[in-house]
């Protein structure tokens, strides 16, 4: 059975929209150098450039959802989509290191509303029979943009201009708004609530705390704009979660945590992102401004670490429906935390790629062995109704982990060494790959205390073998 037009205009359209959206999670980072010499800015500002984009992207995900299942699919994700594009024309255009962060916050607005909608529209237009396959294609899609970030960023940086990174969006962005408001079906989910003080109260307290990191070491900790971002944003993360505990239909209940399983593996997550994104953000830059390659050269040198998902990922999930998500979950990992602490280990002014490579490697393995059951191990977490709540949820804490990982080891490399010459540069790297080595192995430990397929279906939920990939739907 083949698809049908409707069926291939909404995965064409959703999968291109994807891969622009997560194609400037990591885009950027080989540009970051080129960006410093062209715009100037201190490292914080290069934080700001990425971290912009992964914060609004993360707390706004699920209002963004809800958006579109209160004024419709179609519409809002035109919305965003037309957001996206214009955000990233004025980031292309941007005169000054400001207002190119500025222009990078509004890119994550839109990717909010358009992202999590891309999942429901496909899901609508697609038969049910044929739905996995047109997921797996989506899914590979979105995959092959984390793995082609750093290469695409590099090679458009070294061969045009970084702002091409940006450019590239434009077009695209143009030529899909008419297409969808051409091809693509309406829809709405008529009781759907937006919970407006839950998104104000975690926008307010997220930011607040990764302003502080990011300040804390040319500010001082105690200086008083990073105590105040660290008081008031810690209180009003608890005014976040109180608000889950007793609001009747809330963003994010908190009843979900309750649950181990969801529990861990969403801690997990968290931690994962944590430690890989802030180590990507410091490595990309290592390998132009100390190893000495172009930024196409830097790229391309990332691949068996951003690549590898690609093709250790159905071999995961092979072993997966064998052995369960739990050990293939905890294992990738643990490959991950073994790959950063190995980086840490041969780390010097003058490492040479060959010493690098068996770390890239191992990360990308660990990263492809997590990626593929994680999403399976979370939804057998979950009741059947709970599903779409619970996969933005952890989409959400994967970006908010990526954000906190660029603060905090950018705090520790600035504390320990800086842009001033290679060797400062490799002594603030190196603390750095260790705290996000920490983070992902504590995250296997969670891992490995997640409920198995027995304990699973005693329990009465689906286990993992039973449960469609993860999706973004709305947050009630």
């Amino acid at each position: 059975m083949r698809l049908k037009a409707p069926a291939v205009w909404a995965l064409v359209l959703t999968g291109v929209a994807s891969f622009m959206a997560a194609l400037d999670n990591l885009v950027v980072t080989t540009a970051l150098p080129a960006i410093r010499e062209d715009l100037g800015g201190k490292l914080e500002d290069l934080e700001w450039t990425v971290n912009a984009y992964t914060l609004t992207f993360a707390v706004l995900l699920m209002f963004g959802s809800a958006l579109g299942d209160r004024f419709g699919r179609r519409r809002l994700f035109i919305v965003g989509l037309s957001i996206f594009t214009a955000a990233s024309a004025a980031a292309a255009l941007s005169p000054g290191i400001d207002e190119l962060i500025a222009a990078r916050a509004v890119q994550g607005v839109g990717a909010a509303i358009m992202m999590p909608l891309t999942l429901t529209l496909l899901t609508a237009a697609v038969p049910a029979a044929r739905r996995g396959m047109a997921l797996g294609i989506y899914g590979a899609v979105t995959g092959l943009a984390v793995a082609s970030g750093p290469l695409i960023g590099g090679s458009l940086t070294e061969h045009i201009s970084w702002q091409w990174i940006f450019w590239l969006n434009v077009p695209i962005g143009l030529a899909l708004i008419p297409l969808a408001r051409l091809r693509l079906a309406e829809s709405t989910a008529p009781d759907s609530r937006l919970d407006v003080p839950g998104t104000l109260l975690i926008s307010g307290g997220l930011f607040g705390i990764v302003y502080a990191l990011v300040n804390a070491n040319s500010d001082g900790w105690t200086s008083a704009p990073v105590l105040t971002g660290l008081i008031v944003g810690s209180a009003l993360v608890a005014a976040f979660i109180r608000h889950g505990i007793r609001h009747p239909n809330p963003m994010l209940p908190m009843r979900l945590f309750r649950n181990r399983g969801f529990l861990g593996i969403n801690l997990a997550s968290l931690l994962m992102f944590l430690g890989m994104f802030g180590s990507i953000f410091l490595l990309a830059q290592f390998l132009q401004g100390v190893a000495g390659y172009s930024p196409t050269e830097a790229g391309l040198r990332m691949l068996p670490w951003t690549g590898m998902p690609m093709i250790v990922a159905p071999i995961a999930g092979i072993l997966s429906d064998r052995i369960g998500g739990r050990p293939v979950v905890a294992a990738g990992l643990a490959f991950q935390a073994l790959g950063l602490g190995w980086f840490a280990m041969i780390l010097s002014a003058d490492v040479s790629y060959a010493a690098q490579l068996p770390a890239l490697v191992l990360s990308g393995i660990g990263m492809a062995l997590y990626f593929a059951p994680a999403a399976n191990v979370l939804m057998s977490t979950v009741a059947p109704a709970d599903q779409g709540r619970a996969s933005g949820t952890n989409n959400a804490l994967r970006e908010v982990g990526g954000a906190l990982g660029v603060a905090v080891l950018a705090s520790v490399f600035s504390a320990q060494g800086g842009y001033e010459s290679p060797q400062a540069f490799t002594d603030g790297t190196i603390p750095a790959l260790w705290i996000g080595a920490v983070a992902v192995a504590l995250a296997a430990g969670l891992a490995l205390l997640l409920p198995g397929r027995a304990k699973t279906r005693e329990q009465g939920l689906p286990g993992p073998e039973a449960v469609a990939p993860a999706k973004v739907p709305a947050a009630g």
